[in-house]
């Protein structure tokens, strides 16, 4: 196979005449340049265009060609560039040493021709080829990164749409999931150094916290109008009705999770968010009366988050409560109804509430 053009090659040898000899031979072939000093080399070799292949002498003044190799193999910029050593030693060892160092081949002088240009047209065959492969990995790894964020934008469009949907049954909840996505993010991110939850509040678990947050109430579908609806309080039986949301929820979304036969790790947080969002910290809360620790973290954002956003907007069945108004009922229910350390977070972070309640506000 012909060379192609633009094919570089670098030869290293502190004897002019040996320079000469090789470049007689490669350079019909190739783009050659040429010197006699190591640390000249290496600049060369860092330079763009970079060569294809080295042809490095061993025996040199200053730099030798294990010392080269060595600092070229110590660069990202350089260590993938194939090195032939050049040398008139012939103890095998010598050999076995450059090999180990890194060395792509061997070529023993006096050189030569059939067989110097013999080894440079398959070290150059190689690194093609090795190119090629990088190459196509590179392009592999780029379309499963942008097939990966595609999968990822769909399915937080998905969640988002069945939120929505869940909402158009109850329109007066406005941009309720918005803001009690934007409350529980910012919640967790506020209580991630807190020794009680960095455990749990890792980068990756807020992530699908966030995610998974808009479908809390995803179980009111399953909830008849005239009890959703209702314009004033709701009495015994329709609000035991009322409260089947949550399991509801969690149901949809584990029947939905069977369907898939396959783990969505976004979901098992959704479950918990949508089963467990009404629970209290001291246990009269709803459907499975979990106290404290026993109440998914998740579900301990959520309950305040939903909790504020139903304060500070009106309802069919109450006028919405000034904002400082909102924040003295969760500080009232700072050990009862929600975890102390959850409603602390929210205080030292209320001024963020107050701007995402603002951020997205509901239409006039």
């Amino acid at each position: 196979m012909p060379a192609a053009p633009n094919t570089r090659l670098l030869i290293v040898d502190d004897t002019p005449e040996n320079l000469a000899v090789l470049g007689d031979v490669l350079q019909p072939e190739y783009t050659v340049q040429a010197t006699t000093s190591g640390e000249r080399a290496l600049a060369i070799a860092a330079q763009d265009p970079q060569p294809d292949l080295i042809l490095l002498d061993i025996m040199m003044p200053g730099l030798d060609g294990y010392a080269v190799l060595d600092r070229l193999r110590s660069n990202p910029a350089t260590r993938d560039i194939p090195v032939i050593f050049l040398t008139a030693l012939d103890d095998t060892r010598d050999e076995e040493h450059g090999l180990n160092l890194g060395a792509a081949d061997y070529i023993a002088k006096p050189i030569r021709p059939a067989l110097v240009l013999a080894r440079v047209r398959t070290q150059l065959d190689v690194k093609r080829a090795r190119d090629t492969l990088r190459d196509h990995n590179l392009f592999l790894e780029s379309e499963v990164a942008r097939r990966m964020a595609e999968n990822d934008h769909i399915q937080a469009v998905s969640i988002r749409a069945l939120a929505h949907l869940a909402e158009t049954r109850d329109p007066e909840t406005g941009n309720h999931i918005l803001r009690t996505q934007a409350y529980v993010e910012h919640l967790a991110r506020a209580l991630a150094a807190h020794p009680r939850f960095a455990a749990t509040l890792t980068p990756r678990y807020i992530e699908l916290l966030a995610r998974s947050a808009p479908l809390h109430d995803i179980g009111k579908v399953g909830i008849p109008d005239h009890i959703l609806l209702k314009p004033g309080k709701l009495d015994a039986d329709e609000w035991a009705i009322m409260q089947t949301h949550s399991v509801l929820g969690a149901t949809a979304l584990a029947q939905a999770e069977q369907d898939v036969r396959e783990a969505v790790p976004f979901l098992a947080l959704a479950k918990e968010i949508a089963r467990h969002h009404h629970e209290r910290w001291d246990g009269s809360g709803y459907p499975d009366g979990l106290a404290g620790e026993a109440i998914p973290v998740s579900a301990r954002l959520m309950a305040l988050a939903d909790v504020f956003d139903a304060l500070i907007h009106a309802r069919v069945y109450k006028p919405a409560l000034p904002l400082d108004t909102a924040r003295d009922i969760i500080v009232a229910g700072r050990g009862s109804h929600f975890d102390p350390a959850v409603v602390d977070g929210f205080l030292a972070h209320f001024t963020a509430f107050v701007d995402i309640a603002e951020r997205y506000r509901d239409p006039d």
